[in-house]
């Protein structure tokens, strides 16, 4: 669930979400540490599974938002998030860009989970980190499909191989006419019947 979703339908957005599924709040966090933190707390509250921030928000935020998830998890008697650090965002091309592995790298320090990262560099970020690291992959696009505003993209399979734990496919299947059709193609891609 990204910023879209969640500025329209607020918390109970994640609430109907969570009823069928677990949550990937998506809202790339990035802040002071004090209120990452606490919207890190409140986001924990609702039993989201995963949560993004900025890994640009260095070593004191990351650890602020792990904090604040543990915090907020405990208070409404859930999981916490694994909180996940977004490195690069796929839209923007590499050169001149901040390592996406020492980015990764800093955020684990903190106490993240794992990061996101770009199909360029989830092979590499995956190497320096291990296996213990959840690696997110967005900007996934199946065969055939345009890029649209991402600039490093890769196919589902490709991700997967690479070392990628999630992948993330929007629009190929938000703007599909028919978006289950679209996902279970996308399943099928990699060798998952649905």
């Amino acid at each position: 669930m990204g910023l879209e979703l969640f500025t329209a339908g607020g918390p109970a957005a994640v609430e109907r979400v969570r009823a069928r599924a677990p949550v990937f709040l998506d809202l790339k966090l990035h802040d002071i540490p004090t209120t990452v933190e606490r919207a890190a707390r409140n986001v924990a509250r609702l039993g989201a599974g995963l949560l993004t921030v900025h890994a640009l928000g260095g070593m004191d935020m990351v650890g602020a938002a792990v904090r604040g998830a543990l915090d907020g998890s405990r208070e409404a008697g859930v999981e916490p998030p694994a909180v996940i650090a977004v490195t690069v965002l796929s839209s923007l091309a590499a050169e001149g860009l901040a390592s996406s592995a020492s980015l990764a790298f800093e955020a684990m320090s903190a106490g993240a989970a794992g990061a996101v990262v770009s199909g360029e560099d989830v092979e590499t970020v995956r190497k320096a980190l291990g296996p213990e690291a959840l690696l997110v992959v967005p900007g996934i696009r199946p065969g055939g499909q345009p890029a649209n505003d991402h600039a490093r993209v890769l196919t589902p399979g490709e991700a997967l191989e690479r070392g990628a734990d999630y992948i993330v496919v929007g629009r190929p299947i938000t703007g599909s006419p028919d978006p289950s059709a679209a996902a279970r193609g996308v399943l099928r891609e990699i060798g998952i019947e649905a």
